[in-house]
């Protein structure tokens, strides 16, 4: 199989298996006060402070969690509650129209069960939220906002947000900003430290690390109401027994990561680029979608350097993606799927584009076990896919026009 959807999840590093391998064969849980508790608690303690030193933070700001969903929620809903808790006119959330469902999701709950004003942030073309957007959103009510959450960058259409400036801004009306930067870790210069981001959602599994082991970066000053009570493990923001072999494989993979990050970026932004050049030749009227990569935002890419991201008009996404896996290659779509039921993608809908194309799109992501071949292999088969789908597509408009007749009836 030609594997492209290493934005859903990548193949864990040699290093973090080894490391997490071994880990695995020792015995201790890291709030125990014995020998192998505290044994435990120091390989826990050594992989906070490689975690911290690699992503530009302070051991003492880095919260271990299951992943990223977790991570978002305990931001998004333990930092809303916070302030809400400090100041009762609070109840306002902003968040971009094109963030993760993780993030998403937990701002609509608090709004159906907390009373949360939820604001969408609305962004560019390309997908973006520009500063401006941000500033004039805050101006209009500061005192009743509580956060701010903007993700590094997209998941889907791979654009990254100018995450600096944005804190910036926030911090201008003393607002706390969130970043998603799950799709960000490793393959672009993140830094806590420097972005002045309040609060930062990473995960193993995007990296090279194990499924089911993150973390969120978080401020010492700022509040956060925890999710889970128990323990008090991780500063008392998050309970529950440490899974000392993930932390640990977690934080190997994000030392390799990152130190290899920028030979990587460079790599995968030829294969990106060349996947998209030969996919637009096979089917000129593709639509590439978000940012074109060729700018810097905040000292990096604009652009996920593995991220390909393409709309083909008169194909439906799900379609695309079962004949490219009958071909033994394996992407993604720009679309969710709920119950056999394909939707389009509300990232695409944000950045304007109509509901066909938001339903018939791919995503190629490439990650460090990307080669050439693939690239070759998503070239040779786009063509003849397309024009399959596109005649499936059209034959099943004919049964649906048949099916209905001339007066609309049955």
């Amino acid at each position: 199989m030609t594997y492209l959807d290493h934005a859903a999840t990548t193949p864990m590093l040699a290093q973090a298996v080894a490391a997490m391998s071994e880990a695995l064969s020792r015995t201790g849980n890291a709030s125990s006060l014995h020998s192998s508790g505290r044994a435990a608690r120091r390989e826990v303690e050594e992989a906070r402070e490689s975690v911290a030193a690699s992503v530009g933070a302070r051991p003492s700001e880095v919260v271990f969690t299951s992943g990223g969903t977790e991570g978002d929620n305990l931001a998004v809903k333990g930092i809303f509650w916070a302030r809400r808790a400090a100041d009762a006119r609070r109840t306002r959330v902003l968040v971009s129209a094109t963030e993760h469902h993780a993030v998403l999701e937990a701002a609509e709950w608090l709004e159906h069960h907390e009373g949360a004003e939820l604001e969408l942030l609305p962004v560019d073309q390309v997908g973006r939220v520009r500063p401006e957007t941000l500033r004039a959103a805050l101006a209009r009510a500061p005192e009743r906002t509580a956060l701010v959450s903007v993700m590094w960058a997209n998941n889907e259409v791979g654009t990254v947000n100018p995450i600096a400036e944005l804190s910036g801004v926030a911090h201008e009306f003393g607002i706390p900003l969130h970043t998603d930067a799950v799709q960000a870790v490793g393959l672009l210069p993140v830094d806590f430290a420097g972005c002045a981001a309040d609060a930062l959602t990473l995960t193993g599994h995007k990296l090279g690390g194990p499924y089911g082991q993150g973390a969120l970066l978080l401020r010492r000053e700022l509040d956060c109401v925890p999710l889970m009570h128990g323990g008090g493990q991780e500063r008392d923001v998050r309970s529950g027994t440490l899974n000392v072999p993930a932390v640990v494989g977690l934080a190997v993979a994000i030392e390799h990561a990152v130190a290899d990050g920028p030979r990587r970026a460079a790599e995968l932004t030829q294969l990106r680029d060349e996947l998209v050049d030969r996919v637009l030749e096979a089917v000129p009227d593709a639509v590439r979608n978000g940012d074109p990569g060729r700018e810097l935002v905040g000292g990096g890419p604009s652009r996920l350097p593995g991220n390909a991201h393409l709309s083909f008009p008169g194909c439906e996404g799900d379609s695309l993606i079962m004949l490219m896996d009958a071909q033994g290659i394996e992407c993604s779509t720009g679309s969710a799927c709920t119950a056999g039921v394909a939707r389009a993608s509300h990232v695409l809908l944000a950045m304007g584009a109509d509901e066909a194309t938001a339903r018939g799109s791919l995503r190629f992501s490439l990650g460090h076990t990307s080669t050439a071949a693939d690239v070759a292999a998503v070239a040779k088969a786009i063509g003849p896919v397309v024009a399959r789908a596109r005649r499936a597509g059209y034959a099943g408009s004919r049964r649906a026009v048949s099916a209905v007749g001339p007066a609309g009836g049955r």
